[in-house]
């Protein structure tokens, strides 16, 4: 073996070995040497390159992505998904065999994309899969959730989260889960002026008091639990109500209809 290529594979099994032990510093320091090494990017640049050579790359990528997602950074997430995607092309061209990652990983990213309410480059991606794809139980749970979130189902939103097709996904799945309770919290406050613990504990879609009161204290301070109820009124009372100005509008409207009358 090339001594180049012996030392980024024997960086490597030092940062699967700390991988695996859940070592996410360490991982996060050899990810590091890797990616600066003068070798790797010898060999990522170097064309053609060899099947070896690109397998290695990817699966540094791979890890770098799970990795991302353990220490929880979104960003390293994005910045390594798209050094790996070319990957997956040169796989798909044929060059390199299939990843057993791949589909998982798409289907991460995909979920990614749903949490930050990046909808149009969710699809894009979506456009951008084979059939096959589209039918592997990582791409359709993103699909389904997505479905089910524009639709407005958040409780088959929080439900999906019990059958996760991998557990890389459990982060995303709480991540989203948060934003589909504040966007039912946002909704409750405006709607109602309080409501009991129990039907606040049903619309949140909570099983226990306990998880409801804890999500008040973290997110909604300013709500009020008194008397068996949550009380809203605090919160509208922070905001100005402002008046629609309904006879300014009907003038104009008729103003504008006499205008276009005349036009015709």
């Amino acid at each position: 073996m090339d001594p180049k290529l012996k030392e980024v594979s024997q960086l490597f099994e030092r940062f699967k070995a700390a991988f695996i032990r859940n070592d996410f510093d360490t991982c996060t320091k050899l990810l590091s040497q890797l990616k600066s090494l003068e070798a790797f990017h010898h060999y990522l640049k170097k064309r053609p390159m060899q099947i070896h050579e690109l397998t290695i790359a990817r699966d540094i990528y791979e890890h770098a992505v799970v990795l991302s997602v353990k220490i929880e950074d979104q960003d390293a997430f994005e910045r390594d998904f798209f050094q790996l995607k070319p990957y997956y092309t040169d796989a798909c061209s044929g060059r390199l065999p299939p990843s057993p990652q791949e589909y998982p990983i798409l289907g991460l990213n995909l979920l990614r994309l749903l949490v930050q309410n990046r909808i149009a480059e969710f699809h894009t991606e979506l456009e951008l899969l084979s059939a096959p794809a589209l039918e592997n139980p990582c791409i359709k749970h993103a699909v389904e959730l997505e479905q089910s979130f524009m639709e407005g189902a958040y409780n088959r939103v929080l439900s999906a989260r019990q059958t996760v097709p991998h557990e890389t996904y459990v982060y995303f799945m709480d991540l989203l889960a948060k934003t589909v309770r504040d966007e039912i919290a946002g909704c409750s406050e405006k709607a109602y002026d309080s409501l009991s613990i129990n039907d606040a504990r049903r619309m949140l879609l909570y099983s226990s008091d306990q998880e409801l009161f804890e999500y008040i204290k973290e997110e909604h301070s300013e709500w009020e639990i008194k008397n068996g109820y949550v009380i809203f009124q605090r919160a509208k009372e922070s905001a100005p109500c402002k008046e629609i100005p309904s006879l300014q509008l009907i003038n104009q409207t008729l103003s504008y209809a006499r205008e276009l009358e005349r036009i015709v």
